[in-house]
């Protein structure tokens, strides 16, 4: 552009277009030729002028260009580097995440282990060590066992009742309101037992026993018509033959007359051979007494009593000290009231098995929640 415009003189462009051939062309009179040199080299000076200016601007283009290329590059280079920084550091994270999450699924899969042990640890606990109702209800159970076998074989009332005071003790101590049918079935049988007359079951027991022991000691009514025996004289050698024979004739004169008073009825005449059975019959109807005692049996107790004391006034030596012991043993025991049927447990058996099987069922739901 600079070129075309230096090319051209200020003459062609004063001139213009060429006129047509064969056309005059009009002259000036006032015209005079351009100072040609002049305009040349000023505007030289001013296309060099503008030359250097473009090249100023170029190279001072080109040299922020330069520095902003070099600035660019070293931040790009930065860049890179935190990039690269960054991707180190993001690995590393990475790796320290994947480390992480691998701990933490270590770490919940023995969480859930513990937590499954600790589950099986309960329910061992659960079923070694029972909680405090369930051994209660378990010793009040042992208690009610102990106080019905003490009804039924030797008719204990002191110990049943005893028992029964216990067992709703420990029932009044724990205080539950599932256990108030159970203690209203334990006042019934307390009650019951209350109602039941005390027999002396073991002392009349004892006393029988002794009344057996002393059968063997017992003075036949036969006895008392045999005159005691004589005692044979003694061998003296110093008296008179006349005189050992007068003893002699006296003493068989006394066995001939004997004087009685008869202020009672005869007793039978019991032969030494019978006279054993006798005392084994009459020890066995001892015997079978104290089982009907033991076994609540009031009617075969004092028919038995009644057969012994018949036997006791009809062939023994009412006149002896162990027969009348034996005679007051045997009134004494049947004017003892006797046991008779006492109460049955059942009624707080059944209230307290309800009771437990309310308890487990309970229990089981809890474990299956």
């Amino acid at each position: 552009m600079v070129a075309m415009v230096d090319s051209e003189t200020p003459s062609d462009v004063a001139a213009g277009p060429d006129p047509q051939p064969g056309a005059a062309r009009p002259r000036s009179p006032d015209r005079q030729p351009p100072a040609r040199p002049v305009s040349r080299g000023l505007l030289a000076i001013v296309v060099a002028a503008i030359a250097v200016a473009v090249a100023a601007v170029w190279m001072d283009g080109q040299r922020r260009e330069s520095g902003l290329r070099g600035e660019v590059a070293q931040r790009l280079a930065a860049v890179e580097a935190a990039g690269i920084a960054l991707g180190r550091v993001q690995g590393e994270q990475v790796t320290d995440l994947r480390d992480a999450q691998a701990k933490i699924t270590l770490l919940e899969e023995r969480l859930a282990e513990s937590q499954t042990q600790q589950a099986a640890l309960e329910a061992l606990y659960r079923d070694l060590a029972p909680s405090r109702d369930e051994i209660a209800l378990s010793e009040i159970e042992q208690v009610l066992l102990l106080a019905s076998q003490q009804l039924q074989l030797a008719g204990n009332v002191p110990s049943a009742l005893a028992a029964l005071q216990l067992a709703d003790a420990k029932l009044q101590r724990l205080d539950r309101p599932q256990s108030v049918t159970l203690r209203r079935a334990l006042g019934r049988d307390i009650d019951a037992l209350k109602a039941t007359p005390y027999v002396d079951v073991a002392g009349l027991s004892l006393k029988l026993d002794q009344a057996i022991a002393s059968v063997d000691t017992l003075t036949l009514a036969r006895d008392e018509r045999i005159p005691p025996p004589v005692p044979e004289p003694s061998a003296d050698a110093e008296l008179p033959l006349w005189r050992r024979l007068l003893r002699d004739a006296w003493a068989d004169l006394r066995q001939l007359v004997r004087i009685e008073v008869a202020d009672r009825p005869m007793a039978p005449l019991v032969p030494p051979t019978q006279s054993y059975f006798l005392r084994e019959n009459l020890r066995l109807r001892l015997l079978s007494a104290r089982i009907a005692l033991l076994n609540r049996d009031e009617a075969s107790f004092r028919a038995d009593l009644a057969a012994a004391d018949s036997w006791v006034r009809q062939y023994f030596d009412l006149r002896t000290k162990p027969v009348q012991t034996l005679q007051a043993t045997l009134k004494q025991a049947a004017a003892a009231p006797t046991p008779g049927s006492v109460p049955d447990l059942s009624r707080s058996l059944e209230a307290l098995r309800a009771l437990k099987l309310a308890q487990e069922r309970a229990a089981g739901r809890a474990a299956a929640k």
